[in-house]
């Protein structure tokens, strides 16, 4: 998996767990950049919690995380997510328009291609 698709969060006790990101956004509305990321997981079909935190990049290119301050940045991520979640059902990254059924098989006609939404073919 690529580096840069990944980020080391540090948990309250000071535990680093390694993460995916599953996308970033800017908002004009509070100057910030977010990230939404989740623990890579051990076990494929584990249920996953996904985070947020504001993101601010440094000089050396990597970056630091910084916590959720108000309820209205949470209003907004939580908007975006839901858009987010409801655009992967119709599109994913790989390009090929489908759906998932509730097992989440993916539907989409080739079923030679690997796609990125996560769900099996």
């Amino acid at each position: 998996m690529e580096k840069e698709k990944q980020l080391t969060f540090i948990d309250e006790e000071g535990n680093e767990i390694l993460c995916e990101i599953l996308f970033t956004f800017d908002s004009e509305e509070f100057n910030k950049s977010y990230v939404l990321f989740y623990p890579v997981a051990e076990e494929e079909g584990d249920e996953i919690e996904i985070m947020a935190a504001s993101f601010v990049p440094t000089e050396n290119g990597d970056g630091e995380l910084q916590a959720i301050e108000t309820d209205e940045e949470w209003a907004l991520i939580e908007d975006v997510l839901t858009q987010f979640d409801e655009n992967e059902d119709d599109e994913c990254e790989c390009d090929h328009h489908h759906e998932h059924d509730e097992d989440h098989e993916c539907e989409c006609e080739d079923d030679d291609h690997e796609c990125k939404c996560r769900h099996k073919h």
